[in-house]
């Protein structure tokens, strides 16, 4: 199916849809599960979804398909290091599509309307995180133009 099919919406998340984009943290949460050891289990919660929704600092975007959310992410203004050569970074998250509506560039097409937002605040620095073995991910994220930086490392002293 064509992703420029007119029955795709994206547009800003509302309250009203808090039900669904809660429901997609845990799946979310999930999915990352086999990436981190470190996750308590049950349910998680990265971040108060509603407070996205009413921060001028973020846009929290929904993609809608025959008026059904298939997916989420966010784009969040955060100041830099001291040390940063930026003052002010574009952070995406909350990056997540429907298992079945995957492989369509549905998140590419969020990615850009995030991008965007970000640009039209004046930033061009736009920075995500990733698990380093959630290959799709990194795969998916470096088409569209991304590159790794640093990696996080762990170790669990017994």
């Amino acid at each position: 199916m064509d992703i420029n099919n007119k029955n795709i919406i994206i547009r800003p998340a509302a309250n009203t849809d808090l039900p669904q984009l809660n429901e997609f943290l845990q799946f979310l949460v999930e999915a990352e599960r086999p990436f981190d050891p470190t996750l308590k289990e049950g349910k998680i919660f990265y971040y108060n979804i509603q407070d996205f929704i009413s921060d001028e600092k973020t846009e929290l975007l929904v993609i809608e398909e025959n008026n059904e959310i298939i997916g989420c992410g966010y784009a969040q203004i955060r100041s830099a290091k001291p040390y940063k050569n930026y003052e002010l970074y574009g952070y995406l998250g909350f990056m997540f599509v429907k298992p079945e509506f995957r492989g369509r560039g549905i998140n590419n097409l969020l990615m850009n309307d995030l991008k965007k937002w970000i640009l039209s605040k004046g930033i061009s620095e736009v920075r995500l995180e990733v698990y380093s073995d959630n290959e799709a991910a990194i795969r998916a994220y470096e088409k569209a133009g991304f590159k790794k930086i640093m990696t996080e490392m762990r170790y669990e002293i017994n």
